[in-house]
C-alpha cells in the first residue's frame, strides 16, 4: 500500500480524531509518512474552526504538519463566494466561527430575509426555530440556497450529533425549495480544492476516512482508491451500502503494520 500510493488524503473527524481525543498512533502514521516523502491532507466538512484551530489541535499533539495541508469546507465554500457572490448579503445557520470567516470575505451577514442573496446550512450547535424561520423566509423571497456540508451528523465522543443534513432536510420540506449547491464532501469543489493541495495524480492517492456517504464516496466518484475506518460513524466495517471502500481498517493505527 506504501509503494502503491503517493498522496494519502486523511478525514479528520472520527478517523483523526474524536473531539479532542486523537486515535491512538494517528500523529506516529502521519509523522513516518511524511518522513517518507509522501504528500498528506487533511480534509474536513466540520466548520466549527477554522484552519488555525484544527492547525494548533494537531500539532499540540505532536503532528509535524502545516497549514496548507489543511482543507475544510470553510475554505472551499469561502473561496466560491469571493469568486462568485462578492460583497452580496447572506445569513447562515452556522456558528460565530463560520460566520467570520465568510465575513473575511466581503460579504455581508444580514438577517433581515426581504435582503438575504444568499443563505448557507452548516452546523450549528445553537440552532434555533427563529433562525431556521429567517432562513426560509429568505429562501421564499429568491435567496439561493447553499451549504457548507450534508452530513447528515457528526461524530462525538459516544455517538453523534445531528449536523447540517438534517436543517437541509427540514428547510427543504418547509420551502419547496431543493439545495442548490454544497461545498464539503463528496462534491466537485472540495476534491477540486485537494487537488490544489496535495498535487499528486488522484490515482496515486489514497482517501481514509469513516463515512461511506462522504469519504467513500468521493473516492468513488472521481477514481480514487479509499480506506474505511470503524473509528467514527462507521462501526461496523461488514456495512454495505452504495459505495465501496478499497480497504476496511478498524482504525488509522492499522497503517502501522504496513509502516
Amino acid at each position: 500500500m506504501i509503494n502503491k500510493y503517493d498522496g494519502f488524503i486523511f478525514d479528520l473527524d472520527g478517523t483523526i480524531y474524536i473531539e479532542d481525543k486523537i486515535i491512538p498512533n494517528a500523529d506516529l502514521i502521519i509523522n513516518k509518512l511524511k518522513e517518507l516523502e509522501k504528500r498528506v491532507v487533511f480534509i474536513s466538512n466540520k466548520t466549527t474552526g477554522n484552519i488555525n484551530t484544527y492547525l494548533n489541535f494537531l500539532k499540540n499533539n505532536g503532528f509535524n504538519i502545516s497549514e496548507d495541508e489543511i482543507i475544510n469546507s470553510t475554505v472551499v465554500i469561502k473561496k466560491y463566494l469571493e469568486e462568485n457572490h462578492p460583497k452580496q448579503n447572506f445569513f447562515a445557520i452556522g456558528e460565530n466561527i463560520f460566520i467570520e470567516e465568510i465575513e473575511s470575505a466581503e460579504l455581508k451577514f444580514n438577517n433581515d430575509p426581504l435582503n438575504i442573496d444568499i443563505v448557507i446550512v452548516t452546523l450549528d450547535r445553537t440552532l434555533n426555530y427563529n433562525k431556521l424561520e429567517i432562513a426560509a423566509k429568505a429562501l421564499d423571497n429568491g435567496a439561493k440556497f447553499y451549504a457548507a456540508n450534508i452530513d447528515n451528523t457528526c461524530p462525538v465522543e459516544g455517538g453523534e450529533i445531528l449536523d447540517a443534513g438534517s436543517t437541509i432536510s427540514a428547510l427543504e420540506k418547509r420551502t419547496h425549495r431543493k439545495l442548490e449547491k454544497h461545498f464539503g464532501k463528496p462534491s466537485e469543489y472540495m476534491f477540486n480544492g485537494i487537488n490544489d493541495a496535495i498535487k499528486v495524480p488522484p490515482e496515486k492517492c489514497l482517501i481514509i476516512g469513516d463515512r461511506l456517504e462522504t469519504d467513500i464516496a468521493m473516492g468513488n466518484i472521481f477514481g480514487v482508491d479509499t480506506a474505511l475506518v470503524s473509528t467514527g460513524v462507521v462501526k461496523e466495517l461488514s456495512v454495505n451500502g452504495k459505495y465501496k471502500p478499497t480497504y476496511k481498517l478498524s482504525s488509522v493505527s492499522d497503517l502501522i503494520e504496513i509502516l
